[in-house]
């Protein structure tokens, strides 16, 4: 069937509109065999797509495990798990003309407990800190944590009461770049203190970044902490705190903390991080990286050098 010209926009029309080829490991001759057609304020571009696909994981009929391709290029099932984590909706009501929900869940699954996710969140960070002139690995980070409402999905074992911002649900501790970028995350009760959750926090960061031989944090982790940190984590990692000055009575931006502030304002910005409607802390946390993910791949996509060239 020939689609006729009308003069209006392609996706007006009912089809994608029409460009360059895009790259697509997954597709039988390399070429993205994705017909949706673009609609969503969450949908990729191409720009977008030819930014995150190098670092999805190699098709398995690819790596010689066998198996055939699979019947929608993983194009689809990448807007799927965007179009859920930006707007907020549940698993059951993903879009028809999206791939149905149980398939986009089956893979979204497979790629967090392959550690899928994580590997290509970190391939753009890496990405997004050389576009900004720094060195691939960071050297500096600063800890923070927000407290937010679990839904009534979340079990009565991993949620909590946070006093101090009347909160019932789960606290999230996450740790960041330089630049706000993010580096490791851990989902707790909301009921955990501040200085109890970073422990692991700083553990894990210690742990995949070797480069990091500082990290900043507020008045709220002073105390046991540094002095758990001096003895625990030296002299590979010193912990320093930014205080509040006493006499401060009106509002300043304090060095270094305004940065993980902006990350979790950035993170927010995905309705499903709002509130914690997942089962598994773990879960939260693979949210947690596809919402930044979304936000450095539209960065990344923005470059001249992202730009798709002729062939």
């Amino acid at each position: 069937m020939t689609i006729k010209n009308t003069g209006e926009p392609a996706h007006a029309q009912g089809r994608r509109p029409a460009g360059l080829a895009v790259a697509c490991r997954c597709c039988p001759g390399g070429i993205g065999r994705s017909t949706r057609v673009p609609r969503y304020p969450s949908d990729m571009s191409d720009a977008e797509w030819q930014v995150i696909e190098p670092a999805l994981p190699a098709p398995a009929w690819k790596a010689g495990k066998g198996g055939r391709p699979a019947e929608r290029c993983r194009r689809d099932y990448v807007d799927a798990i965007r179009y859920l984590v930006k707007e907020g909706i549940q698993w059951r009501a993903m879009p028809a003309d999206l791939p149905h929900w149980r398939t986009v869940y089956d893979v979204a699954d497979g790629w967090h407990k392959s550690g899928a996710t994580r590997k290509m969140h970190d391939e753009l960070r890496r990405q997004c800190r050389i576009a900004a002139g720094r060195k691939p690995e960071p050297t500096a980070a600063v800890i923070d944590s927000q407290s937010v409402k679990a839904a009534e999905e979340v079990c009565r074992a991993s949620r909590g009461y946070d006093a101090g911002k009347k909160v019932n649900g789960r606290k999230r501790h996450i740790a960041v770049d330089a630049i706000g970028l993010l580096l490791a995350v851990l989902v707790t009760a909301a009921g955990v203190q501040d200085r109890d959750g970073a422990k692991p926090l700083l553990w894990n960061l210690r742990r995949a970044f070797p480069s990091v031989r500082l990290a900043w944090a507020d008045g709220g982790y002073a105390g046991k902490l540094v002095t758990w940190a001096r003895t625990r984590l030296r002299p590979r990692l010193t912990l320093q705190i930014v205080k509040r000055p006493d006499d401060l009575h009106t509002f300043q931006v304090l060095p270094r903390r305004w940065v993980v502030e902006r990350t979790l304002a950035w993170i927010t910005r995905c309705r499903r991080t709002v509130r914690d409607y997942e089962r598994l802390p773990e879960h939260h946390e693979t949210i947690m990286y596809w919402a930044m993910t979304i936000t450095m791949t539209r960065r990344l996509a923005r470059r001249p050098a992202a730009q798709p060239t002729p062939t």
